[in-house]
Formats: C-alpha cells, sequence, structure tokens
C-alpha cells in the first residue's frame, strides 16, 4: 500500500490517515486506491474484534481535495469520456459507505471538494473548533461527481445542498452541526478523545446489530441513479473552456479562494 494511505489497527479501531500533509492531503489517483485497498484491510478485521473504522488526516488539515496537478496530465481519451476516472472515484467511496464496519470521519482545518465527499461517504463526521466545509467545484466550473450531490442532499435536504454546491461557498464548523453535516465538534486538543468516546458508544452495542442498522439505514434509499446522473453531467462539464480556465488559474495560485489550513 502506498505511504501516503497509513493503514493499522489500534485495539477496536482500524486507522485510515491521508498522509500528505506538506499538500494538505491533497488526494490523488494513488491515494484513491491505497484508500480502497485499506477498507479491504478494515472489512477484514471485522470478526477479529474491530468496532470501527477511523478516517483522518495527517498534519492541520484534513484534506483540501483533489490534487488538481492531477487534471493537467489527463490523457485525451479521458478529457473525451469523463466517466471511466468518475465512476472508478464513485465506487470506493460507495465502498466506504457500504463497509461492515461503522466509519467515523475526524476532521480539522479544512475538509473541501473531493475530502468532503469522502467525509460525507462515512457514517459519522467529528470535527475540530475552526474547521472549514465546502464544495468549491462550482467555482471550477463543475460539480460535486463522487457522490456529493447525491449524498449532500439526503443528509441536509435539497435546498441547502444547492446552497453549498451552487454557491461553492465555504462553512464554519457551528452551521455544519446546524444543517446536520457535522455529528459533533470538540476543541482541537479533544478531537482524538472525542472520537475515541464516539467508538467507546457504538462498541457498547452488538457489533451485528450495528452492522446490520448500517445496512438497513443505507438501503432506505437507493444512490444508483443519482451517481449515473452526477457523471453525466461532469463529464459535460469536464470539455468546457471555463473548467480549463479555472484549474489553471488554481494552480497558478490567481484564483480568489484560500486554501489555508488553521
Amino acid at each position: 500500500m502506498s505511504d501516503l494511505i497509513l493503514a493499522r489497527r489500534d485495539g477496536p479501531v482500524f486507522e485510515v490517515t491521508l498522509n500528505r500533509p506538506r499538500k494538505r492531503n491533497a488526494i490523488t489517483d494513488e491515494m484513491m486506491q491505497a484508500l480502497s485497498l485499506a477498507i479491504d484491510q478494515a472489512e477484514d478485521e471485522f470478526n477479529q474484534g474491530v468496532r470501527a473504522v477511523i478516517v483522518r488526516g495527517a498534519g492541520r488539515v484534513f484534506s483540501a481535495g483533489i490534487d488538481l496537478d492531477q487534471f493537467l496530465t489527463l490523457d485525451d481519451g479521458l478529457r473525451k469520456n469523463l466517466y471511466p476516472f468518475t465512476a472508478r472515484y464513485q465506487a470506493v467511496l460507495n465502498k466506504i459507505e457500504r463497509c461492515s464496519l461503522p466509519v467515523i470521519c475526524v476532521m480539522q482545518g479544512y475538509c473541501l471538494g473531493l475530502a468532503l465527499e469522502l467525509a460525507l461517504a462515512c457514517d459519522f463526521r467529528l470535527a475540530a473548533e475552526r474547521t472549514k466545509l465546502g464544495l468549491p467545484e462550482a467555482r471550477l466550473g463543475i460539480i460535486p461527481d463522487v457522490g456529493g450531490t447525491v449524498r449532500l442532499v439526503k443528509l441536509i435536504g435539497p435546498a441547502r445542498a444547492k446552497d453549498l454546491i451552487m454557491t461553492g461557498r465555504n462553512i464554519d464548523v457551528s452551521q455544519a452541526v446546524d444543517w446536520g453535516l457535522v455529528n459533533a465538534v470538540f476543541p482541537k486538543a479533544e478531537l482524538d478523545q472525542g472520537a475515541g468516546e464516539f467508538v467507546d458508544a457504538l462498541a457498547a452495542s452488538a457489533p451485528l446489530a450495528v452492522s446490520y442498522a448500517k445496512r438497513a439505514v443505507n438501503d432506505i434509499t437507493d444512490n444508483a441513479r443519482g451517481l449515473q446522473i452526477e457523471a453525466w453531467a461532469q463529464a459535460q462539464l469536464f470539455r468546457t473552456e471555463d473548467f480549463r480556465n479555472a484549474i489553471k488559474a488554481m494552480i497558478d495560485k490567481t484564483y480568489p479562494i484560500d486554501w489555508e489550513g488553521e
């Protein structure tokens, strides 16, 4: 497995860490592949005493989202047909959503774009104070296409989802709690302790009951059609001049978005 994703068992917890702190844990294709393998490892631990998966980011920022440099190196085939790329990423986050174990995302600093889509695929989201969350894709001329649109609507409703998606703005963690996007907030120094207590609460219930409850809740609403619509819309937008210009401006640091972590 890539050292950009660290996976280890710590007692009843299987920890998965985005480990690219110097790049604010910007997510690459290699990291997505390694993340998929880490979830497979967690599944293998389901009957071995592990009670939950925690996904976290090394350093001051959970993740600034997808590594934009990747868009400069895509071959012509993907530029003309983005669907295979999108479908591959959707499959990784679907695997997290369907994991037999409850998955807790622990966030600090910033959680943006693809990182927020990753967090939405988890069952619970815990955050440090002053964390900022957002889906800035519209400011790049595209949309969230890895389940972000579908899962956000399910979680906070269409009006609030439209607000985040169509404006591309960031919200602070207190608003995220009010909207039901984040389960709990802790002082930064107490975030790990809070996550541990959350795991303890889950572990007080029977493991199979927790697993079946997760599956039952997830299966009430089927994401499949929404994911197809996301992929279709993104494939159209990806070929536009707006997207190409926005990516170049972002990489050249001429785009008016603050990416600095706390």
